[in-house]
């Protein structure tokens, strides 16, 4: 289950024992004053809470997600792995990608794996690459002292081929790609009384189709905007990622 973090604390329990084995949280900065900046919300304690209240609720292999932004973050990587360490959970590096509600996004204020790795570099020394068979959307790797992180390179160098993930909304959407401008209703045949083996009819057909290649195709464009204007996503709200669980 991936999270914002801020009904964690006093939901971990709970959750854990209704069988959730695995957290991953969003966290792209431990200061406040830059949490209020990039949520225009004031519940920072509350996010830091729930996470410190993951491994007591009997929790491991917790992941923190970070966002790293030129100029907005990226002063903050040494510091969110060493606070990984006290969670303890491994901290995952996402490349800003230009989907959903980062209507601001440009190639500029990306920060590239490559550049992610050469500033831990300077703070740590030589980093390891775990080679590994996953499919996990992020590459590993290992800071000199045995500390793991991970990198998700997905605007500089997409993996679509690879990709294994979809999502669904609350509201019963199915989407195959972050970069889908639609996905597929679930919820109307599911209300409609369609059966067990309709519905997955419905899933698998649809994943048995898809084509998306939603990374590559913009890594490809020579003028490369958002991908959602502001106009668009306040008409479809499923565009944005929270919606869709990105």
């Amino acid at each position: 289950m991936t999270t914002n973090g801020v009904l964690l604390a006093e939901q971990a329990r709970p959750l854990r024992a209704a069988g959730l084995h695995r957290v991953t949280v969003s966290l792209d900065t431990l200061r406040p004053d830059r949490f209020t900046a990039l949520t225009r919300r004031t519940n920072h304690a509350q996010v830091l809470a729930g996470i410190a209240a993951v491994a007591p609720a009997g929790f491991t292999g917790t992941k923190l997600d970070t966002v790293v932004m030129r100029d907005v973050n990226d002063d903050e990587l040494a510091e969110l792995i060493e606070y990984g360490r006290t969670v303890p959970a491994e901290v995952r590096f996402i490349e800003y990608m230009d989907v959903g509600g980062a209507t601001r996004w440009s190639m500029d204020k990306v920060v590239s794996r490559t550049e992610i790795l050469a500033m831990l570099e300077r703070r740590y020394g030589p980093i390891e690459a775990i080679v590994e068979e996953s499919s996990a959307p992020a590459d590993r790797y290992r800071l000199p002292d045995g500390a793991v992180f991970g990198i998700i390179s997905s605007t500089t160098e997409p993996f679509c081929a690879s990709c294994d993930r979809s999502r669904l909304t609350a509201d019963g959407v199915f989407y195959l790609c972050l970069y889908a401008p639609q996905g597929v209703d679930l919820r109307g045949p599911l209300r409609r009384g369609a059966s067990r083996e309709e519905l997955a009819a419905l899933i698998t057909g649809a994943w048995s189709r898809r084509t998306d290649r939603g990374a590559e195709a913009r890594l490809r464009l020579r003028d490369r905007s958002p991908l959602v204007q502001i106009g668009r996503l306040r008409a479809d709200p499923h565009l944005e990622m929270h919606t869709r669980g990105g």
